[in-house]
């Protein structure tokens, strides 16, 4: 089963950005089974955070940017951006650590997930 994943990070290597403070998201494609990545290319986005306001249309954007993805990795992110993105169908993770660990983890627990819940559905890639 495939996912897509964005992961907020500065330099490619590490989950390291907030969410709302995030300027680009790198995609990736991940195997549930395998638990292996590949790099898709990177999103630039228009970071939603400006000292503790943020605007709707701009939360909007941001969340559309990402809404071809299951998942979102991030070092940090606010409720309201949270909740955004649950009810676009994305789930959120706070991970911050090297992105093949934080992706690993991620991939653990939905392969754990979807063993509990007997679900043999297939994700589009």
């Amino acid at each position: 089963m495939k996912v897509r994943i964005a992961v907020a990070s500065t330099d490619g290597k590490i989950v390291n950005q907030h969410f709302g403070r995030a300027d680009k998201f790198y995609i990736l494609v991940a195997e549930v089974e395998k638990r292996n990545f590949i790099f898709k290319g990177e999103r630039t986005v228009t970071p939603v955070c400006r000292g503790g306001d943020h605007e709707d249309i701009e939360m909007h954007q941001a969340v559309g940017n990402l809404s071809d993805c299951q998942y979102v990795l991030v070092s940090r992110i606010g409720m309201r951006a949270r909740n955004e993105c649950e009810k676009n169908g994305i789930s959120v993770f706070e991970i911050p650590d090297e992105i093949e660990k934080a992706v690993d983890k991620l991939l653990k627990y939905e392969e754990i997930q979807r063993m509990l819940k007997g679900d043999k559905r297939k994700c589009q890639n």
